[in-house]
C-alpha cells in the first residue's frame, strides 16, 4: 500500500520515537541488572593471574551460581602469600597509593596477628553452622582461630613430606644396601646420609625448612620449641641437634641457599624435606655440573618420624579471610565459599594445585578417585603420601606468638651459616690419624663442633 507524503512522514516520526522509547528503556533495565549484581573481590596466591586453578573455578561460578544468584567474584590480585602479606598489612594501614581491602584475601595466621585491627575480619562462627565446621579436617580448621574469632577459612593445605630422587637412591642402594624403609625415621635418615656421603662424596639431604624439623621433634614429645619470650635450645632440643649437627658437619646435608629442589635438580641432593606444595617446581630429570642430563623418577614419602615421639606432620597452608562490610555483600561472598568447598569441587581445585583437600568427605569419599586420573607419576605419589598420612598423622599447628616470624628467620639464617663454616672446620681438621684413633678422634671432633655450634647459635637467637 502506498502512503501519501504526509502520511509517511508521519510515521517515520513515530518509527523514531518508539524505537528511541525502547532503546533508553533497554538501557535503563541492563543499568538495573547491573546494580542489581553484587561484585565481590579476592586476592589469592593459586597460580598465574593467567593460568590459575582458582581463577578457572571463579569463571565457573560467576557463569552458574553466580548469574543465578546476582553474585559476581572477580580476583584482583594474584601473587605469592609473602606479598599478599605485606599487602594486606600496607591496605590495612592505609595511606598515599594504597589498595583497598578486597572482600576475601589469602592469609597465615601471622599476617592476621599482625593486622591492627582485628576486627576488621568476619568471624566465620556468625555464619557457619556446627555441621559445617564439623565438616572440616579439625587440625585444619583449628589453626584458624585466632584470639577466640574463626577468622581464617581453611581451602586447601600442605604439609613437609619427603621427595626422593630415586633413580639416584637405587643406584646408591645397590652399592650399599640402604632402603627406602630406613627413610621412615630422622635417624635413619641422617645416617643413611653420612653413608651416601662417606660413599658417593656428595650431600644426600635437602631441608627447606631447619627450623620445622626441631619444633615439629619437640611436639612429637609433647615439649615445645617456644618459651613465652622466645626459644628453648637446651634439654630435648640437644637430643635432636646431635644428630643433624653430626650429619651437616660431615657434609652429609645440602646447606645452600635456594630451595630444596633446586639441589635435586642439580644432583646435589638425592632427598629433600620441603613443602608438598612445592611438587610442581620439581623436575622430572636432573642437570648436572657438566651439563649432562639424566630422567629421574621422583616420588614422595610420609613425613619422618622421631625416636620416642608421636607421627606428627606440619599444618601448612593459608586460608580465606573475610572482610567486614554489610551483610549483603558477606553473605554473598559465603555463597561463593561453600560452593568452592563442596567437597568433590575443592578435591578438584587441590588435585590441580598440588594441595590437600579440607574436609572429610573430601579425603574419604573422592580424593582416592581423582589421584586416579592424575596423569603425573609425581603427583600420583605425592596424593598417595597424603592419603597415607591422613591416616597415621595428626598434623601440628605453629602456635601464635608474636615473635615467631622473627625467630624462624633468624634461626634459619645463623644455622645454615655456622654450620657450613663447622663443615669447612671439620674437613680440613679430620683425616690426621688412622684406624682406631681415627674413629675416636672423629667422634670427638664432631662433638666439639656440635657443641660449639650450639652455643653460637644461642647468643645469636634466644
Amino acid at each position: 500500500m502506498k502512503f501519501p507524503p504526509t502520511t509517511r512522514k508521519i510515521i517515520s516520526i513515530i518509527l523514531v520515537f518508539v524505537l528511541s522509547f525502547n532503546i533508553t528503556f533497554l538501557s535503563a533495565c541492563s543499568a538495573g541488572n547491573e546494580s542489581d549484581i553484587t561484585s565481590i573481590t579476592i586476592w589469592h596466591v593459586y597460580g598465574e593471574q593467567s593460568d590459575s586453578p582458582l581463577n578457572d573455578l571463579i569463571d565457573e561460578f560467576n557463569s552458574t551460581v553466580g548469574k543465578q544468584k546476582g553474585i559476581s567474584v572477580k580476583a584482583t590480585k594474584v601473587s605469592d602469600t609473602n606479598t599478599l602479606h605485606e599487602a594486606v598489612l600496607k591496605s590495612e594501614q592505609g595511606g598515599p597509593g594504597t589498595e583497598e581491602l578486597p572482600d576475601i584475601f589469602v592469609a597465615y595466621p601471622k599476617t592476621v596477628m599482625a593486622m591492627q585491627n582485628q576486627d576488621l575480619l568476619v568471624d566465620y562462627n556468625d555464619y557457619l553452622t556446627e555441621d559445617e565446621k564439623k565438616a572440616f579436617i579439625k587440625d585444619f580448621i583449628t589453626e584458624g582461630e585466632i584470639n577466640g574469632k574463626l577468622t581464617i577459612l581453611p581451602i586447601a593445605k600442605s604439609t613437609e613430606v619427603l621427595f626422593v630422587n630415586k633413580t639416584l637412591f637405587d643406584r646408591f642402594a645397590e652399592k650399599s644396601g640402604a632402603s627406602l624403609d630406613d627413610l621412615a625415621t630422622w635417624d635413619g635418615l641422617f645416617s643413611t646420609a653420612v653413608k651416601y656421603r662417606e660413599m658417593m662424596g656428595r650431600p644426600f639431604l635437602a631441608d627447606d625448612y631447619l627450623f620445622n624439623y626441631f619444633q615439629l621433634g619437640l611436639a612429637s614429645r609433647d615439649s615445645s620449641l617456644f618459651t613465652d619470650t622466645g626459644l628453648m635450645l637446651d634439654g630435648d632440643f640437644v637430643d635432636l641437634w646431635q644428630p643433624f649437627s653430626n650429619a651437616a658437619t660431615q657434609g652429609a646435608v645440602w646447606l645452600g641457599s635456594g630451595y630444596a629442589s633446586e639441589a635435586l635438580r642439580t644432583g646435589d641432593a638425592v632427598v629433600s624435606f620441603a613443602s608438598s606444595a612445592g611438587v610442581m617446581y620439581y623436575s622430572d630429570t636432573v642437570t648436572y655440573e657438566d651439563n649432562t642430563t639424566e630422567d629421574m623418577e621422583l616420588i614422595t614419602l610420609p613425613c619422618p618420624t622421631y625416636e620416642g615421639g608421636k607421627k606428627l606432620a606440619m599444618n601448612r597452608g593459608a586460608g580465606l579471610c573475610l572482610l567486614k562490610t554489610d551483610r549483603e555483600r558477606e553473605e554473598a561472598a559465603m555463597t561463593f565459599l561453600r560452593w568452592l568447598l563442596e567437597p568433590e569441587r575443592n578435591v578438584s581445585f587441590v588435585t590441580k594445585a598440588g594441595y590437600m583437600p579440607v574436609t572429610n568427605k573430601g579425603f574419604s569419599d573422592y580424593l582416592p578417585d581423582a589421584v586416579g586420573t592424575l596423569e603425573s607419576p609425581r603427583y600420583k605419589s605425592l596424593y598417595k603420601t597424603f592419603m597415607a598420612m591422613q591416616q597415621d598423622y595428626s598434623f601440628y599447628t605453629p602456635p601464635q606468638v608474636s615473635f615467631y616470624l622473627d625467630k624462624e628467620t633468624l634461626f634459619e639464617k645463623n644455622v645454615r651459616q655456622i654450620l657450613s663454616e663447622q663443615a669447612v672446620d671439620y674437613s680440613e681438621k679430620i683425616g690426621k690419624a688412622s684406624g682406631t684413633d681415627a674413629e675416636v678422634a672423629d667422634d670427638k671432633l664432631l662433638d666439639e663442633l656440635s657443641t660449639d655450634a650450639l652455643n653460637k647459635i644461642k647468643d645469636i637467637v634466644e
